[in-house]
């Protein structure tokens, strides 16, 4: 016979966010001479009473007296506790409303402000074990009922004592004096529940951590209102990705590892171990013997416009799906370029170096305005379009290249070839991007066939330029100077130098790929790239990943969602819907969509179903990965 659960919850920092003693200071004491000394006395008396440090009624009595609150003070906490409930009780109101009959709130606050929050979620007022305040007749609050056991020192042991709940009994709190019901062999399992805060004490004692009641009820296989919790997946950010990235993803709920620089093959292939989300920038090179060692990824950000040092095909494989920052950073690099050209049709960067020195050089020569120069854009997309429209708003006349058809924009002219371009223009610009068949497309041919005297930027991917060309171009005169942001081969990490041919060449503009190093630039990334994976995570919308089939889909509303990647051959979607058919499911929505490679089907179904349609979805043959949203 299957023993009855009953699951005993703590109020304080637990249910809520915070301690409601402290908050109700904060209203009693607003405008008090002295309130954050008191403030902090209050606080220092909880936490001492909740580690387990001092008496627990002592603790009360004294809290108290330091309060000078007021009944009508109450309304105020109520409303402010009401907006401070934890997240992931919030989200489990459905499991509380449910399992109410077997839920007990046993706290040591005040049922005054407790009976008000927790019946909201469905649970029943006489499970509310908690103190009571007493009030004089002008409503000031005095003290507390001190026959109540839970006003007490061991009040929590007295009262399951007496409750004498037959069946599993588990208790879930952040204090010592819950953990103490487990210590006096009252309840089967206490966990540390860790959301709010988290005592190193309680911690220690604790054969169970409970990070959310998401985990709790995870790791107990009891129905919950997510997936999967949120707190188990964990996220690798490298290479110096803005905070704001490690914001976002802890504000869902995540575990967050940071580190500053890159990661060798060998370094990632042992990090990226149980990692969900894997976060970099340009230099660290996700390969497939990464993939091969990545047993839980799900997601990979780059933190660039690029992704060539992502092998996108073995992520697709995989059932990896890769999201980018397609735009985020393009007015930056647009902005650098034409800070660039300027600076090199003035010759600025042998002046300025030669001021430093005590030399005074004043002279016109080889200083040239941009005004009615003809600008040529190798790659015109995001940058070298929007370079494009600045460009000519500054005078020069605007003529582009590119492999793909593209609209012009304002008075840009299209040339039919890059040696037509090359052979036209007083200044090129590379905007291309990091496909293996870039490497060194612009060599010495395409050098020789630029004007002379002609001014040369790359603010795209180094390996798109023959170094060697470019010096010889530089040194013969053919080029009358040049500005690089990327190279061939660049330092892993600040530490270490940075060798290269160019260096000392005059009227050379050399920059630390930086193109994109703007604080906007860096912020703009860190929100864009989370908020495609979170909502990857959350509803499957897969829009503006770079390997994954694009899909945009609906809300999901009273409904199960199936996620289900499989290879791209034919009869896996009628093999799914079988498995479904057999098992009576209704079908609310499906979408599918397919690359040459993989195929991405998403189904939502009624919420009620067997569980055993779950491993016969991952049974489906050339299944890559399945997951299911709720």
């Amino acid at each position: 016979m299957t023993k009855e659960k009953y699951f005993i919850l703590d109020f304080d920092s637990t249910f809520t966010q915070v301690e409601a003693l402290d908050e109700l200071a904060a209203i009693s004491l607003q405008g008090a001479a002295g309130k954050e000394q008191v403030l902090a006395q209050i606080k220092a008396l909880t936490d001492s009473a909740m580690e387990g440090n001092s008496s627990f009624s002592e603790s009360l009595t004294k809290r108290l007296a330091l309060l000078q609150a007021n009944k009508k003070h109450l309304q105020t906490l109520i409303g402010n506790l009401q907006q401070r409930v934890s997240d992931s009780i919030r989200r489990n109101k459905t499991f509380l409303s449910e399992h109410a009959a077997h839920i007990y709130i046993v706290s040591s606050g005040f049922k005054e402000f407790i009976v008000p929050i927790v019946t909201e979620y469905g649970l029943k007022e006489d499970h509310v074990y908690a103190n009571t305040f007493r009030f004089d007749v002008q409503g000031n609050i005095v003290g507390f009922d001190t026959d109540n056991v839970l006003s007490q020192d061991k009040g929590k042991i007295k009262l399951l004592d007496a409750l004498d709940l037959q069946g599993d009994v588990y208790v879930l709190g952040d204090g010592y004096t819950d953990y103490e019901i487990k210590e006096a062999g009252l309840a089967d399992k206490f966990y540390a529940f860790t959301e709010n805060v988290t005592r190193e004490k309680v911690v220690a004692k604790a054969e169970h951590v409970a990070p959310s009641l998401d985990d709790f009820l995870y790791q107990n296989k009891l129905p919950m209102a997510i997936s999967y919790p949120k707190n188990r997946i964990r996220v690798l950010l490298l290479e110096n990705v803005h905070p704001k990235a490690h914001e976002l993803f802890s504000k869902e709920g995540y575990q967050v590892e940071v580190l500053t620089g890159a990661l060798s093959e060998e370094e990632l292939c042992e990090r990226i171990k149980n990692v969900s989300v894997l976060g970099i920038r340009s230099k660290t090179q996700v390969t497939a013997r990464v993939l091969e060692e990545a047993n839980r990824l799900i997601a990979i950000g780059a933190f660039c416009i690029g992704t060539n040092q992502v092998a996108l095909t073995a992520c697709l494989q995989a059932g990896v799906a890769v999201f980018n920052a397609p735009f985020s950073n393009t007015r930056s690099v647009v902005e650098l370029a034409l800070g660039e050209i300027i600076m090199l049709a003035r010759n600025i960067f042998d002046k300025s170096h030669k001021m430093h020195q005590g030399i005074w050089d004043k002279s016109a020569q080889g200083s040239m305005e941009v005004r009615d120069k003809k600008l040529g854009i190798v790659g015109y997309g995001n940058i070298g379009a929007q370079l494009s429209v600045l460009a000519e708003a500054m005078g020069m006349q605007v003529y582009y290249y590119d492999v793909v058809e593209k609209l012009q924009l304002g008075n840009a002219r299209k040339c039919a070839s890059l040696r037509q371009l090359l052979e036209t223009v007083d200044v090129v610009t590379l905007h291309v991007d990091g496909r293996p068949e870039n490497e060194n497309m612009f060599g010495p041919a395409e050098f020789a066939a630029m004007k002379a005297g002609a001014l040369f930027l790359n603010l795209s991917r180094g390996h798109v330029v023959d170094i060697a060309a470019l010096v010889a171009a530089l040194k013969t005169g053919k080029l009358a100077g040049a500005a690089v942001d990327v190279y061939p081969y660049e330092p892993a990490h600040n530490q270490e130098p940075f060798l290269s041919e160019l260096r000392r060449l005059p009227n050379v503009i050399l920059t630390p790929h930086i193109g994109g190093s703007t604080t906007e630039a860096q912020e703009n990334i860190a929100h864009f790239v989370p908020n495609r994976i979170i909502e990857y995570i959350n509803t499957g919308n897969t829009y503006q990943s770079v390997n994954f089939p694009n899909l945009q889909l609906p809300e999901l509303r009273n409904a199960h969602r199936l996620i289900h990647i499989h290879a791209n051959v034919p009869g896996v979607l009628a093999n799914i819907n079988n498995v479904l058919a057999g098992n009576q499911i209704n079908i609310l929505g499906q979408y599918l969509k397919t690359n040459e490679q993989v195929g991405y089907v998403i189904t939502d179904i009624d919420k009620a179903y067997d569980k055993q349609v779950i491993d016969l979805m991952r049974q489906v043959p050339h299944t890559i990965k399945f997951r299911v949203l709720y």
